[in-house]
């Protein structure tokens, strides 16, 4: 156990979710289109925690990444607990400092939600899981394909990825794929609706993307064990 790489969950997760939350009230604020701007705000706020703080912990700063992780065996089970609960504690640390900047109502309009996107069959939350659980699912694939074969180019590709899965997914879903960020706002706003899908969501694509990524490489990576 490695107390650094805790709080290093901890700054990376209150960097994500302030900077993509901020970046929320001020499109709001200023009238500037949500969709033009928000993708980068939680894409770029990654990136930058990812190059600050990924040399401490790995930059995981979403418990659906570290449960992918577990599966990898590249993290263990105990460290696992402690980047949690670190993650929750960095979510809620920046929406609350929101809370204290721009006001209950801004930290609400921060909160993961269905969008108005899902007019199908599959709509309300049961749409909203299916998106989360689909682009979270594609996110860990990027994840841990590049940390293993590309690390020097983690950064740029997993943070462009969330920026991509914002432009898809943020008049669906919201495009949180991250029960952490979702929780952080909810816990603060006291705003639980339908949050189990932004929690069993991510988890579950978490899960499909490390079998998709173990699929698709298991006989390479067993040749050079």
């Amino acid at each position: 156990m490695d107390p650094k790489k805790y709080l290093a969950e901890a700054l990376g997760t209150f960097v994500l979710v302030g900077v993509g939350s901020m970046t929320i009230v001020a499109a709001n604020a200023m009238g500037a289109p949500v969709l033009a701007t928000v993708p980068f705000g939680f894409g770029l706020g990654l990136m930058a925690g990812i190059y600050a703080l990924g040399h401490v912990s790995g930059a995981h700063f979403n418990p659906a990444v570290t449960i992918a992780m577990v599966l990898d065996k590249r993290t263990t089970g105990m460290d696992a607990v402690g980047y949690v609960v670190a993650q929750l504690i960095g979510a809620v640390a920046a929406s609350a400092l929101l809370l204290g900047l721009s006001g209950n109502a801004a930290v609400v309009s921060t909160t993961s939600a269905p969008g108005d996107a899902l007019t199908g069959s599959l709509n309300g939350a049961m749409g909203a899981l299916v998106v989360e659980a689909t682009l979270t699912a594609i996110f860990l694939l990027v994840i841990l394909t590049v940390t293993k074969k590309a690390a020097h180019m983690a950064g740029i590709a997993i943070g462009l990825t969330l920026t991509a899965a914002h432009f898809a997914g943020i008049p669906f879903s919201g495009a949180s794929l991250n029960p952490a960020r979702s929780l952080g706002p909810a816990i603060v706003t006291g705003t639980f609706t339908d949050i189990w899908v932004w929690i069993v969501g991510p988890i579950v694509g978490g899960i499909i993307g490390w079998a998709i990524y173990r699929a698709l490489n298991a006989t390479e990576e067993a040749a050079t064990a």
